[in-house]
């Protein structure tokens, strides 16, 4: 008996009327594994019997009792379903004395139907043997030689459509993971599940030596069986893999004209940390720099994991750390570091108010950048002078010894050069200024302050 294709499309967008829970099976030696596969396989269930020797399956109806009719069918799909001889019936119960496996199977209930595959295990059990690792594997890949047997698990849709059961074979191994946090690699176990058994079976090289474990499946698992289990011998890692980060130290000088912070650099002198985390099999190490983001051209390479370095020219340079495994098999190269210096500003005010307003306009700074040399001398109006410093982040609070000076005009002198080569000679006047109610002498009365 065949099912024209209108008929079975037909059948398919039935909603099943049969529950999957009618179908059971009769003498088996373990518990049946049972799923409900993908819609789209027209597939009401999905059973697995551990073996099929003396197991019967059986029918339950619910409506139609004397209108049951099993067919079978196989890779070409429902359209092509025999009708099963040697159905035994008894009341609503049908059976078929010897279930057949490996097939599917069309239950008629008068206008009902439901769609099962049934799938023997005895005749895919999973047997591993050995294993071993591909020596040439790469830097990417690791390949691992499987001998052993069991292989896909495939049942058909009603259409005729090929799947595989996923085994849901595991390799296990050690990998290094980064740990953003503590800014370190740290070995972690992997597991990777393969939906079949395969002679050759590849996962992401790992970047520490391990060993590689194969086992399964999860059927043996469910049925509490022996679970096949084999280990290579140790891998010898040559993949390799990098973190990089670059680090700019702070200055908490609020006269120096900062960066936004979205890139690195701004006002020198810049002092910045660069770092590559490698991998075990990282050996060549090399940070590179370079005027074009090309490379094409190095300024300066550093051997080591870190580097400090003091940024004290106006310009753009690229950095990137280069590293190898010990044969130069594997390579890694970092994408570019951007620092970008600015050019150099320096500007003196001429007004402030020590002592009136804490906080506000109390000390005289200059407003600078990327000042890599500096020297400034303030002087009274008679030449005496009152303070000197060398850091542009200094400035002048407005007294001298201990006391505030008297208001009234002084003047500063500067000596300084930028990132750039610009040589600063400045000097000009400053002016105090304070409230009435601060009774502190003129300039003008004490020429010796």
């Amino acid at each position: 008996m065949k099912i024209s294709k209108c008929l079975l499309l037909a059948a398919i967008a039935m909603t099943a009327a049969v529950a999957s829970a009618q179908v059971s099976f009769l003498g088996n030696s373990r518990e049946v594994w049972e799923e409900t596969p993908a819609a789209t396989t027209g597939l009401n269930r999905l059973y697995v019997l551990y073996d099929v020797q003396g197991v019967s399956m059986m029918y339950t109806a619910t409506t139609y009792p004397d209108e049951v009719t099993w067919l079978q069918f196989g890779e070409q799909g429902g359209a092509y379903a025999t009708e099963v001889t040697g159905i035994v019936r008894s009341g609503n119960v049908t059976t078929m004395p010897q279930v057949q496996a490996n097939c599917g199977y069309i239950i008629e209930e008068g206008t009902n139907r439901t769609y099962v595959w049934v799938v023997d295990y005895s005749t895919y059990r999973l047997k591993l043997n050995g294993v071993s690792i591909d020596p040439e594997s790469d830097c990417g890949t690791t390949t691992i030689h499987v001998d052993g047997s069991g292989g896909d698990i495939e049942y058909f849709t009603i259409n005729g459509g090929r799947r595989v059961l996923d085994r849901q074979v595991k390799i296990k191994y050690n990998n290094l993971t980064w740990d953003a946090d503590n800014l370190r690699w740290t070995e972690t176990p992997v597991e990777e599940s393969q939906e079949t058994l395969k002679s050759t079976m590849a996962v992401p090289a790992p970047y520490c030596n391990t060993t590689f474990t194969v086992e399964g499946d999860r059927f043996l698992e469910y049925w509490n069986e022996e679970i096949q289990r084999k280990t290579t011998d140790t891998y010898q890692t040559v993949a390799i893999n990098v973190e990089v980060n670059a680090v700019q130290e702070e200055r908490d000088n609020d006269n120096e004209q900062k960066t936004d912070g979205s890139y690195l650099g701004g006002s020198a002198p810049a002092h910045i940390t660069f770092t590559a985390y490698c991998t075990d099999a990282v050996t060549f190490k090399e940070w590179q720099v370079s005027d074009t983001q090309e490379f094409t051209n190095l300024l300066m390479t550093f051997s080591q994991d870190e580097v400090d370095y003091t940024f004290e020219e106006a310009g753009t340079t690229y950095w990137r750390f280069y590293g190898a495994n010990s044969d130069g098999s594997c390579e890694y190269f970092g994408d570019p570091i951007t620092v970008n210096i600015g050019e150099s500003v320096l500007l003196c005010p001429n007004i402030f108010s020590p002592g009136t307003t804490e906080g506000v306009n109390d000390v005289w700074k200059v407003s600078y950048k990327s000042i890599t040399e500096f020297h400034c001398w303030i002087f009274n109006r008679w030449g005496n002078q009152i303070i000197e410093f060398t850091d542009p982040s200094q400035g002048w609070d407005g007294t001298y010894k201990g006391k505030q000076v008297p208001a009234g005009v002084y003047f500063y002198v500067i000596r300084a050069k930028g990132s750039d080569g610009k040589e600063y000679k400045l000097s000009g006047d400053i002016n105090i200024l304070r409230y009435k109610r601060h009774e502190v002498p003129s300039a003008t009365d004490d020429p010796e302050l």
